[in-house]
């Protein structure tokens, strides 16, 4: 004669598994403070300025994902996440975020709040070139501004060699139903050992832009485009994966168009789109 199946565990006690859980998690984010304390005392970060480590940032989200099994939706995971990693830099050295408001306040706000919580200070702007300005005046403020369209070319102002530059794209991970979905590049000053160059950003000014120009270079690059009427061009911001930027260039040309003057002004991790399924891809 077989023995019963052991009876399922009670309300009770599953409950006192979770307080356990919450317990641990609470006392491992408290030894995580600790250990920060003493990387600030190592590394004096609060007399260098930035504690950005955009590269660091985009290997732990890249983790996250790839470990993340379960009901537990990942909005969740990246949102717990986004707000430890955001506070505990604002622990090692204060900062402020300046969030350009122009192309939508409340889309703006939820992306600020969704990566960077409530600690951080929030401050908004009513055009890009008031974030980047506020950002360039600071010690170790990042600004927000949009990813796709502007009015205005504000990236010219990263050109110069003691300039903020592009440091992130966020968000990090993509999907249709993200709760945070605007998409923006972080500004900020950041040492170049610190950076991920996936994707390379360029400020670049050229003469004879036009539709199909623009037509040529869609499938080699994302693009934001303003118009330069002084010069019957352009100024763009282009977003290049790799080291590719000299194809950009030689398109241009091919396309009729004159290339006047280009600068590097940041880079960025490439970014992982979550289809239905759930399992990310770069």
């Amino acid at each position: 004669m077989s023995n019963p199946p052991p009876s399922p565990p009670s309300l009770q006690e599953l409950r006192k598994e979770i307080d356990a859980i919450d317990e641990q998690v609470h006392r491992l984010l408290m030894s995580r403070g600790d250990i920060i304390d003493r990387l600030i005392q190592v590394k004096k970060t609060q007399e260098v300025g930035s504690a950005f480590r955009p590269a660091r940032e985009a290997s732990m989200m890249r983790e996250l994902v790839q470990r993340h099994r379960g009901i537990l939706p990942l909005d969740t995971i990246e949102g717990i996440w986004r707000v430890i990693i955001s506070t505990f830099t604002y622990v090692q050295a204060p900062f402020a975020v300046h969030a350009d408001v122009s192309v939508g306040e409340s889309a703006m706000r939820d992306s600020a709040r969704f990566h960077f919580g409530f600690v951080v200070p929030y401050v908004s702007h009513f055009s890009a070139q008031a974030a980047v300005e506020a950002v360039t005046k600071s010690r170790g403020d990042l600004a927000l501004v949009s990813a796709i369209a502007s009015r205005t070319p504000w990236w010219t102002a990263l050109e110069s060699d003691g300039a903020p530059k592009i440091i992130a794209r966020l968000p990090f991970l993509e999907r249709a139903d993200h709760p945070a979905a605007l998409p923006v590049f972080l500004i900020s000053r950041v040492a170049d050992d610190a950076m991920v160059t996936e994707v390379q950003t360029w400020s670049v000014r050229v003469s004879g832009w036009n539709a199909d120009v623009a037509r040529a270079l869609a499938p080699l690059a994302e693009i934001v485009a303003v118009p330069d009427t002084a010069f019957d061009g352009a100024a763009l911001l282009v977003s290049v994966a790799g080291h590719d930027f000299e194809k950009i260039k030689l398109a241009l040309i091919q396309a009729g168009a004159s290339v006047r003057s280009s600068a590097l002004v940041g880079s960025h991790a490439t970014r992982y789109t979550v289809p239905s399924n759930g399992s990310a891809r770069s």
